[in-house]
């Protein structure tokens, strides 16, 4: 059963947060740009590296697209609402107001960066058209064999392509 721990008494699980919009952009010493996305959205408690690897690493779509995720908020509604659909479909709460309750703590948990997903989470888990990978690392075997040796390249190339390792 879950209960309210950091959430309660609030709206929403971001409403104690005082959001600001940033401007990331990364340089070369000689000033080339690396990346840039204008108007991200975060806690004004985050540092400006965490912005910065937010909105170049995790933020899915088209850099300059509408698509493009610009706000915490997004990105954090994405995964948790796909866990919180993927707990519903599997029976995990008892109840919406259950669902409603681990979502809530969850976002507040990862708004405050009290805690975080792996890097598989946040480039997967939520976007269209992508494998629902999650884990960062995994174990292979092979055996001493060709086939085995090109087979375990093969998947071990496919694991990468997720933002994984094994």
């Amino acid at each position: 059963m879950f209960k309210r721990h950091f959430t309660i008494g609030l709206a929403d699980p971001y409403c104690d947060q005082e959001w600001e919009f940033r401007d990331v952009i990364i340089a070369r010493p000689d000033g080339s740009l690396v990346f840039e996305q204008k108007g991200v959205e975060v806690p004004t408690s985050w540092s400006t590296n965490a912005s910065t690897i937010l909105a170049q690493k995790y933020f899915r779509g088209n850099l300059g697209s509408p698509e493009r995720e610009s706000s915490l908020r997004q990105i954090i509604s994405r995964v948790v609402d796909t866990i919180e659909r993927s707990g519903k479909a599997g029976g995990y709460f008892s109840d919406d107001e259950q669902a409603e309750i681990f979502t809530d703590e969850l976002s507040y948990l990862l708004s405050h960066q009290m805690a975080s997903f792996n890097s598989p989470v946040w480039f997967n888990i939520g976007v269209d058209g992508v494998p629902q990978q999650a884990s960062a690392c995994f174990i292979l075997s092979v055996d001493d064999e060709m086939e085995s040796i090109l087979n375990w390249y093969r998947e071990e190339g496919i694991i990468f392509k997720g933002g994984s390792g094994a």
